[in-house]
């Protein structure tokens, strides 16, 4: 082999290989540090498209998840008013009973129908309620924002007006009517409960999903820190002796 001094090929070549060790050790740092395998588009662009994807996907189930929640809470707000409008029914329902007892004179069926008129009127303004600025027995959509939605129904018509000088058997309708709404109201409940256990599996698989692909494993990837130093080690200990390589033809001028 030939003893040259303008041209080290060893030295190039061990520079060139340490180089790709430092490149290769500051990956594994930045991924250790970050928790992420990904943290350039060129470390694997195929991946980083995928896990964009699922990463945005589980953040809107997790937006249809508040969505599902806050449905229940308007809900249960419906249903507080079902039940005092319920006891509003029971009440006129006694009240126009004790109308039709003989015994009673005018005066007395008088006062009845004061209090008919009372609760007829609350029964309007419960009827009239809002949830967040929207009619509490109106239609609303829950969106999971892909284009689909869980619709809760028009109960809008929920308290008929005008009863105060009802009969009984009309009060009994309404009774009736009113307790077939609250029983839709506690079905759409169920079905959003099962909606939101369905949301909160399916993020969590997303979740997951993602994670095999952008996660790192941080037992491997500190295997991989241990031999990345290494290599730098090794690589600037051979750059070293490279370097003193050319000396041996001082020794053969002098």
């Amino acid at each position: 082999m030939s003893v040259v001094i303008n041209t080290n090929y060893s030295a190039a070549n061990a520079a060139n290989n340490l180089a790709a060790s430092n490149a290769q050790l500051s990956k594994s740092l930045n991924r250790l540090s970050s928790g992420s395998k990904i943290n350039n588009s060129s470390d694997d662009a195929g991946g980083l498209a995928v896990s964009m994807k699922l990463s945005a996907t589980a953040r809107r189930m997790g937006a249809y998840q508040n969505n599902i929640a806050n449905g229940v809470s308007f809900l249960n707000a419906q249903d507080g008013a079902y039940k005092v409008a319920a006891k509003i029914l029971d009440r006129m329902s006694e009240l126009a009973t004790l109308k039709l007892d003989t015994t009673k004179t005018t005066d007395d069926t008088a006062n009845y129908d004061v209090e008919l008129a009372a609760l007829d009127s609350q029964l309007t303004d419960l009827g009239g309620e809002t949830f967040n600025g929207i009619a509490l027995f109106g239609a609303i959509d829950i969106s999971t924002g892909d284009g689909t939605s869980i619709s809760l129904g028009d109960r809008s018509g929920a308290f008929p007006s005008s009863l105060s000088g009802a009969t009984v058997d009309e009060l009994k309708t309404a009774i009736q009517a009113l307790a077939t709404d609250r029983a839709a109201n506690g079905s759409e409940v169920s079905r959003l409960q099962f909606a939101a256990e369905f949301s909160a599996v399916n993020k969590a698989n997303l979740e997951a999903a993602n994670s095999r692909i952008a996660d790192v494993d941080i037992a491997q990837e500190s295997t991989q820190l241990a031999r990345w130093n290494i290599m730098v080690q090794a690589g600037t200990a051979m750059l070293a002796q490279a370097n003193q390589s050319p000396q041996a033809a001082l020794r053969l001028i002098g």
